[in-house]
């Protein structure tokens, strides 16, 4: 029997229904942290914008608290980027990815060379134990790392720690409406809790396809950066689904996940800089087309700050200006809006002011619809 076959709007339907895209969601900021397998998060106030446009009733101070608690934490996973996930994804995640971060490092075009040949399991015992007496800054940790091993390069061991420890980035960093320069120690030290001794890829690939189904192996790939994820597929293989999309190519899903009707309506939803849904996939067209991604591209030098959903694909770019208390969000739209569409843009527009302006005495804005072509 053939499988059924996917089309992009189906597909794009299905993602956004696990990404909590389609409608806001009854849900704690934790449970949709630990639902969305970790977001992505160097930019600190990302994982706010992402949970805002997924949630009822989200507030900041709701995942401020959970960073404050140690329930969750900003650490390097996936694709060897920042991470905001669960402190039980932490201890989970961080052990499965270190071949992505051990690769990483070898490839560092500058810090790579400058390792060869060098031990480091002294650096990392040294810092290690630093760390955990009191979280440290980049400049005091290169600082010490230079007095203790004068011989070696202390920018590219510092950095050699950030891969090979289970570097956590301590608040108030990534706390709404703070900042601080980053500031580490290990999850061990700062959770009290060792890393997973023996972690399930497995489980983890069955998380990821709940909330970014249907998937091609490559799109595991993609969203992790590990290899051999084809045998991972085929060890799961009794759990899951297959279609195809349009040419022709293997779909894997859970039997049971969303997967809506094509013609569900997608509300319009401001992504931040950085938001998974877009970064996960080895074939993206499922939300951005080839001729919208050029077009938008060429705004990448009037410093978007996100990117908006209309019908569930991306058809504008956004970014803040303040000027005092007064606030504008410029959305920048190659192409064409119709009457309702713009509405729902300024809208959801409006939502976002509001947001962005939390705390700010006398704040007020608009919301200005800006056609590039």
């Amino acid at each position: 029997m053939s499988a059924d076959v996917l089309s992009p709007r189906a597909l794009n339907r299905a993602t956004l229904a696990r990404q909590l895209l389609l409608q806001r969601a009854d849900m704690s900021a934790l449970d949709a942290v630990e639902h969305l397998v970790g977001m992505q998060a160097q930019i600190p106030d990302d994982p706010y914008l992402g949970l805002w446009s997924r949630l009822a009733g989200f507030a900041p101070r709701e995942l401020a608290q959970l960073l404050l608690d140690r329930r969750v934490v900003r650490i390097v996973v996936m694709r060897a980027t920042i991470h905001l996930v669960s402190a039980d994804d932490c201890l989970t995640l961080r052990p499965l990815m270190k071949p992505v971060l051990d690769g990483e490092l070898r490839r560092h075009r500058d810090f790579g060379p400058a390792l060869q040949g060098v031990d480091v399991e002294p650096v990392l015992a040294y810092v290690r134990e630093l760390v955990a007496q009191a979280p440290r800054t980049g400049t005091q940790l290169r600082a010490a790392i230079a007095e203790r091993f004068p011989q070696h390069d202390a920018a590219a061991l510092a950095y050699a720690c950030r891969n090979l420890l289970a570097f956590v980035q301590v608040p108030p960093r990534g706390v709404w409406g703070q900042t601080m320069q980053v500031t580490s120690t290990t999850a061990q030290a700062w959770l009290g809790r060792p890393l997973a001794a023996d972690p399930s890829i497995d489980d983890v690939v069955l998380r990821y396809l709940a909330a970014f189904g249907p998937v091609t192996v490559a799109d595991i790939a993609s969203w992790s950066r590990l290899t051999a994820m084809r045998a991972v597929v085929e060890r799961i293989a009794p759990r899951l689904r297959v279609f195809r999309d349009e040419r022709g190519r293997e779909l894997y899903d859970l039997p049971d996940a969303p997967r809506p009707d094509p013609e569900t309506p997608a509300p319009v939803r401001f992504l931040p800089e950085y938001d998974n849904v877009l970064l996960s996939h080895a074939d993206r067209t499922r939300f951005v087309s080839q001729e919208h991604r050029g077009r938008l591209t060429a705004t990448a030098a009037r410093q978007i700050k996100g990117t908006v959903l209309v019908d569930g694909v991306v058809r504008a770019t956004w970014r803040p200006q303040r000027d005092g208390a007064q606030a504008t969000l410029f959305v920048d739209h190659p192409g064409a809006l119709g009457p309702r569409d713009a509405d729902a843009v300024q809208a959801e527009g409006r939502r976002l002011l509001r947001l962005l302006q939390t705390g700010r005495a006398g704040a007020s804005g608009e919301v200005r619809l800006v056609r590039l072509d």
